[in-house]
């Protein structure tokens, strides 16, 4: 499986980069085992003007959880940490998303596409009310692509048919400019 991370506020945890690393150790300690963590990375708010800047990073992960599994145990993370969705694509604690459960497309290909090809202005207004995989945007976002590519550089998209390399290097150099590693 494959999880973004992301956090731009502080919380009781500490800073938006302790906040993350503390969703690494539970997400272990729920009874994942973590093959890959990529760096920490600075990334701007998505959607421009949503917020401070977010710490990003991805994470491999080997566990025995079905999808609906490992999204409830994603979720009861972020509450634990201290996550609210009072504003879709607002400031936020923690965010943790599974971007694949391996190859698997959930719950069928036309609905995968759908949410893909959703114009922008829409997916700010609608949210699929159903676990979606792979993560119906993963592929247009370079502050989850740079993550995985340290993770999962050869992970192929099961739409696509690209690799996480092939999907990063075909975003606006720009938005891959706008992403700087934390020390």
């Amino acid at each position: 499986m494959l999880i973004a991370l992301g956090s731009n506020m502080s919380s009781d945890v500490g800073s938006p980069k302790e906040v993350l690393l503390k969703a690494v150790r539970e997400i272990a300690q729920a009874g994942a085992l973590i093959r890959a963590k990529s760096a920490l990375f600075s990334t701007p708010a998505f959607p421009a003007g949503s917020g401070p800047d977010f710490v990003n990073a991805a994470i491999s992960i080997d566990a025995s959880w079905a999808p609906a599994e490992a999204i409830a145990v994603l979720h009861g993370i972020e509450a634990k940490l201290g996550r609210r969705r009072d504003v879709r694509w607002g400031q936020r604690i923690i965010d943790l998303d599974l971007l694949s459960h391996g190859a698997l497309i959930r719950p069928d290909v036309a609905t995968l596409r759908h949410w893909m090809s959703l114009p922008l202005d829409e997916q700010r207004e609608k949210a699929p009310g159903q676990l979606i995989l792979p993560h119906p945007r993963m592929h247009e976002r370079a502050f989850v692509l740079v993550p995985l590519a340290e993770v999962a550089p050869d992970w192929v998209h099961p739409i696509t048919r690209r690799t996480v390399l092939q999907m990063r290097d075909a975003l606006p150099q720009d938005d891959l400019d706008a992403i700087t590693a934390l020390q």
